[in-house]
Order: C-alpha cells, then structure tokens, then sequence
C-alpha cells in the first residue's frame, strides 16, 4: 500500500469536530430574537457558505436592518461559551493516528480564530496530530485561501503530494487556489448534493478516505 500524499490539511469544524447541531442551534437562537423563522439542519446545510454574512442574508436576516459585526460577535459568545457540548467525529482519532503510523504529516487549515483553534485541538488532546495549526486572526470565519497559500509555503513540499480534506465548498475552492488536491466529506456543514457540483471526490464519512489516500 503505497501512500499517495505526504501532507494532509484538515479542515476542522465539521471535518473532524462534529459541530454542525451546536452550529444550527446558535443561528436559530439569533433568528428566533429578531423575529425570523428558525432553520431545519437540512435547511442549514443547503444555505451554509463562507463568508458566513453570505448565509446570514439567506437565512432571512437583513443587515439594513442588524450589524453583521454584532451578530456576529453573538454567535461567536454563544459559540465559545457552549463549544465544550461538541465531539470529534467517531472516526477522527482512529484516521489522525492511522494517518501518523503511516508517516503521513498533518496540519488544520481552518477558518476558526487561530487562539481559540489552538484551544480546542488542545482540549479534545489531538495537538500531537499536527505539525501546523492555522486559524484566522478574527472570528467573522472569511475566506482562508490565504491562510492555505502561507500554510503551502511552510511546508515545502510539492503541492501535489498535499491534499485538502474538508466539507464545504469553500474547502474545494481553496484547495483549488493552492494548487493542491481535494477530497470533500458529505457528514459535515454542507450538503452532499452540493459538495458534488465540485470537481472533487465526494465520501459520506471519515471511514471512506483510505481508499484516496493510497494507492
């Protein structure tokens, strides 16, 4: 069995950490305050997107109306005070350490706050996974390709031993952006039917990436 990458980036939240339900639960808190309907989880990963301002305006919310700064900045509070209700996917130790045993590096390119990233890979006890933890300098969860791009350059190694393993499309764009392959898991933020309008590999869970990771 022949490993085909050296170097995998994980997204973290709803690649490795389950938070999707805690996520739901939050922004319907936001919307019920101000009036709004509140979302189903299919409802919310047919409308989740980065920026995240992107999906607040398709769930309902009018920033004529509400600061986008101050709702989020409420979502984050609820988040941080509430995060510790979450757990890693059944499957992530098992695939972080078959993945170690095999000689594969690893890092987390994610779009949480890079202090509050450190913390939570901290408290779940997967830090010795990873040679990189990269998180954005603020909690309004934009776009990391840049992050990816700095993250590509640390590593240097050839982009096509790298591979992105994530579950929005934003992951696939980013990938994309870096010039380093994708593989896409459907059990997280975003639907499977959209995660398929990508030109990327699409699995339902952690127990099917072997098979794209080796030869």
């Amino acid at each position: 069995m022949l490993k085909k990458y050296d170097h995998i980036m994980w997204d973290w939240n709803g690649t490795l950490l389950n938070d999707v339900d805690l996520c739901v639960s939050i922004i319907n808190n936001i919307l019920l305050r101000i009036n709004l309907s509140p979302l189903s989880k299919e409802m919310y990963k047919n409308i989740f997107t980065f920026p995240v301002k992107d999906y607040y305006e398709k769930a309902g919310i009018d920033f004529t109306k509400y600061s986008f700064e101050v709702l989020g900045q409420e979502w984050i509070r609820e988040y941080e005070q509430r995060r510790l209700e979450t757990k890693l996917f059944p499957k992530s130790i098992d695939a972080l350490d078959f993945l170690k045993q095999n000689e594969i590096d690893q890092s987390i390119l994610s779009a949480y706050s890079h202090e509050n990233l450190i913390d939570i890979v901290r408290h779940f006890q997967v830090e010795q996974y990873f040679k990189h933890l990269a998180g954005l300098d603020h909690i309004y969860a934009t776009s990391k390709i840049n992050l990816g791009r700095d993250l590509a350059k640390k590593l240097r190694i050839d982009h096509e031993r790298i591979i992105l393993i994530g579950d929005t499309v934003h992951d696939f764009e980013v990938a994309k952006e870096i010039g380093v392959d994708c593989l896409l898991i459907a059990s997280g933020h975003q639907s499977k039917e959209r995660l398929q309008q990508c030109n990327a590999p699409v699995v339902d869970s952690l127990d099917d990436i072997y098979s794209f990771l080796f030869n």
